[in-house]
């Protein structure tokens, strides 16, 4: 060590040695300053004109996350503003691309596998929940049979036996807990663990239905707890739920590998669930699924939908409580398709509620449970109709919601109007074009329409990564819905009114707690 270095901390010593609070605040201060210059510098620095224009930002490393963990979409609407549909921004040293509007959501969706992977980048948020050789943990050609043997699971014959079970779910579940005539609840407590149950019955049988009450829905709860957007940042912390999260997995996966045993005794036995499902289907090549994949295929199947449905459901109920003419609609057609004396739908009634159907979309558009799609760029990537290529390495993220809720597709966008949607306005023609669209692609489970990732509503995604479980999350919410609003009227809690949006996990939800009145129907 030099002499003059000798100096300094010589020098440093003294002063902090003289007035340690004020040396203290002038280090700090000095890293800040350091910090802030050093910013600017590495924006100066490595500015590359042929890439998408960078947000700035005045923190190294943490560049952005801030500003956008607070709220994505704001953060996302004032820059796309700025720099277009097309901009990046970084985020824990993470150089997150944003592809915004109808054209940004083609980009992403429709993205060839060999320039862009989901499994990048989800594997290390979904592995922990999901478990091991299922979803992003197989090869891409392992996931697109993976769902198609969830689509044949699916089946027209799967809903008719499964309207039944949800109806029965709810009004037990509405008998042991809504005992008054009115009360204020926390609804989306409620639903979430109304979605659970139900869920359970029908995709995963009454075996495992049955042990929710002893601990299962416990064991849920603590993988879900490994679902939030931290884990996505740091995987490498030693945070609780990582150690949680196993511990959960290995106890379902013996109580799984129960019931699998017990099945697999059974001669003749008619597929009923998706359990079962899993247990006959086999890959192309004539391998049967493990018990293992079979176990996390149920896991991921569940847990892919309980939140989403959840939010949906919740987000439903409350602007239906929010206003009286939207909900007095909804269950006055609720008589008109089904008689005054409201019976119980079967699969078959569903598609004759239209009104709830409306609801039901309007709230996805509005609040879609997923703001943000992830892709991981592997090799650079032209974006079309441009001079800008996306280096490997940098993340794509796509939001529907963006172009949902933009005034140039929908009239009016932040008001809650289900009534558009019978009323076929410009999106739903759109929507509808895009559906009959010949320029089709089979990923493995059935034609899709290359065009619909144009399409400015895209709820459960596009491409090869739709969702496939959204007829099964229709049937479930309108069901619910319909049973809700036979037995009883809602009116928000007039202390909170309508709660905000809450990033704070992967999937949107109301800021809790969720307070909602619920009034019994004489």
């Amino acid at each position: 060590m030099s002499l003059s270095t000798l100096g300094v901390f010589e020098s440093y010593r003294t002063f902090y040695g003289e007035s340690p609070s004020l040396c203290i605040l002038t280090t700090v201060l000095g890293f800040v300053v350091t910090a802030l210059i050093w910013a600017q510098i590495e924006q100066a620095l490595f500015d590359d004109p042929t890439q998408p224009p960078v947000v700035r930002y005045y923190v190294p490393f943490i560049g952005s996350m801030v500003e956008f963990g607070m709220d994505p979409i704001g953060f996302m609407r004032k820059h796309r503003e700025q720099h277009g549909d097309f901009f990046t921004f970084l985020m824990f040293g993470r150089k997150m691309t944003v592809c915004l509007g109808s054209r940004g959501n083609d980009f992403l969706f429709n993205a060839k596998h060999s320039c862009v992977t989901a499994e990048d980048a989800y594997n290390n948020l979904t592995k922990p929940v999901f478990g091991a050789d299922v979803v992003y943990d197989v090869p891409n050609s392992v996931l697109m049979e993976q769902k198609r043997i969830v689509k044949a699971g699916l089946s027209t014959k799967s809903f008719q036996r499964y309207v039944p079970m949800i109806i029965k779910e709810t009004n037990d579940y509405i008998d042991k807990h809504w005992t008054k005539d009115e009360d204020t609840i926390d609804i989306f407590k409620a639903i979430s663990e109304l979605i659970i149950m139900s869920a359970s019955r029908t995709l995963l049988g009454k075996e495992i239905r049955a042990q929710l009450y002893e601990g299962v829905a416990d064991l849920y709860h603590t993988l879900d707890s490994s679902f939030t957007p931290i884990h996505f940042l740091f995987e490498w912390l030693p945070l609780p739920s990582y150690f949680s999260a196993p511990k959960a997995h290995a106890e379902l996966e013996s109580i799984f590998a129960k019931v699998i045993k017990a099945r697999r005794l059974e001669t003749n036995r008619e597929s009923v669930d998706m359990l079962d499902v899993f247990l006959t289907s086999k890959y192309k090549d004539g391998t049967a699924l493990t018990d293992l994949q079979a176990t996390n295929m149920c896991i991921a199947l569940l847990m892919a939908g309980q939140h989403t449905s959840a939010a949906t459901t919740t987000w439903a109920l409350l602007n239906l409580a929010n206003q009286d003419n939207v909900r007095n609609g909804a269950y006055n057609d609720m008589k008109r398709a089904m008689g005054e004396d409201l019976p119980y739908p079967e699969f078959e009634n569903l598609k004759d509620l239209q009104t709830l159907d409306d609801i039901v979309r309007e709230t996805l558009r509005i609040h879609p449970p997923i703001v943000q799609v992830l892709r991981k760029v592997v090799k650079p990537i032209p974006i079309p109709e441009s001079s800008h290529i996306i280096p490997a390495g940098n993340y794509l993220m796509a939001s529907p919601v963006i172009a949902a809720t933009d005034k140039a597709h929908f009239q009016d966008p932040e008001t809650f109007k289900p009534s558009r949607w019978s009323q076929q306005d410009e999106a739903a023609e759109v929507e509808a074009e895009d559906k009959n669209s010949e320029n089709t692609v089979n990923y493995g489970w059935g034609d899709m329409s290359l065009n619909s990732a144009k399409s400015p509503y895209l709820p459960f995604g596009a491409g090869r990564h739709r969702c496939i479980g959204e007829q099964f999350a229709y049937i479930q919410i309108k069901t619910i819905l319909y049973v809700l609003l036979k037995r009883f009227d809602f009116k928000l809690d007039e202390k909170r009114g309508m709660p905000k949006s809450d990033y704070n996990s992967m999937v949107v939800l109301p800021e809790a707690p969720v307070s909602c009145r619920y009034i019994r129907r004489k």
